[in-house]
């Protein structure tokens, strides 16, 4: 289970620790105990091991994120405190205006988009919304879209294209919703579909993988002349846990699975499945959104100003050629 550490008054708002992270959390605690029972008290012991403390705690988080597994990068992806698509938009967006409906069905929580300014530019962007608290992940469905939802992804792409909008991509999904009536309203023909039309779109498309890019479900709004991830993010073909069952019949084994799958934004950039890697702050985005917002945002325009000048039958081929040529050895 993981814990959480109670601030002294005035300090941030409770942290959530994984597991592997006890150590930083357990000298975390002794220097705010220190500094809780110290009071006013100024001496120069005291404010020594408080110090000392903090800099061990700082340098147990640098050597740890040095050196994370794949499956301890799959938990910080997942971690609950992750900044979402809304919070990215909200930092990155001027004007942003929210578009709802696939003008078929329904609304569709788990994918949020709309139009906005992004530096002076006009864009479409997209992504999928987990939600920050219970009520909110209930209400996006924890980021698994619905065929609704891709549908309105392809009506908001096919808006960008007429209005020569650039596409900006958020990927932030365990995987598409597998339940029966997503299945019964066509899931696999909005993925397909929705594949196809970024496919064909003559306008630049910057996905980014902030959090877990799971299954079809990602690739559906992932299909980009270029693919970023953020640097503790995952993408997978399944989940470890959904590879392990079909695997080894146990879902149990996902530590192997996630070791086994290339999953992680290092290796995923090796093997030319993705394009670049946004660094993020030692312990993981969620420790400072702020300037994992910077990072992003300065990513995303490095990589658009790229496609200045280019014509939509140029901004096509790029992009098909870059899919075509994921997993050729010759």
């Amino acid at each position: 289970m993981n814990e959480q550490a109670k601030p002294a008054e005035g300090q941030e708002p409770i942290r959530t620790y994984l597991k592997w992270e006890a150590p930083i959390l357990d000298k975390e605690r002794k220097a705010a105990d220190l500094k809780a029972l110290n009071g006013g008290d100024t001496s120069p012991a005291i404010t020594g091991e408080i110090n000392k403390l903090q800099q061990e705690a700082k340098q147990a988080l640098v050597d740890l994120y040095s050196k994370l597994t794949p499956w301890q990068k799959t938990e910080v992806a997942r971690h609950p405190e992750r900044p979402h698509t809304l919070d990215f938009v909200t930092a990155l967006i001027d004007d942003f205006t929210p578009l709802a409906g696939d003008r078929y069905f329904a609304e569709d929580a788990a994918i949020m988009g709309g139009m906005g300014s992004f530096r002076g530019r006009s864009v479409v962007i997209m992504g999928h919304e987990k939600g920050a608290d219970t009520e909110a992940r209930i209400r996006h469905n924890f980021g698994m879209a619905k065929p609704e939802g891709y549908r309105k992804a392809i009506r908001l792409m096919e808006l960008a294209e007429r209005f020569d909008m650039p596409v900006i991509t958020l990927i932030d999904t365990p995987g598409a919703y597998p339940g029966i009536g997503a299945e019964e309203r066509g899931q696999a023909e909005a993925i397909a579909r929705s594949t196809d039309v970024c496919l064909g779109l003559g306008v630049p498309i910057i996905s980014v993988v902030i959090g877990e890019g799971g299954s079809g479900g990602a690739v559906a709004i992932a299909t980009a002349n270029r693919i970023l991830m953020l640097e503790h993010a995952i993408y997978t073909v399944a989940s470890p846990e959904a590879a392990a069952s079909i695997l080894w019949k146990d879902s149990a084994r996902a530590i192997d699975a996630a070791t086994s799958m290339k999953i992680t934004a290092q290796d995923l950039l090796q093997l030319k499945v993705i394009d670049g890697i946004i660094p993020e702050p030692v312990g993981g985005a969620h420790r400072d959104r702020a300037a994992t917002f910077k990072a992003t945002g300065a990513a995303i325009a490095k990589t658009l100003a790229e496609f200045n000048g280019a014509t939509p039958a140029q901004a096509r081929r790029q992009r098909q050629d870059r899919f075509m040529a994921i997993g050729q050895t010759i």
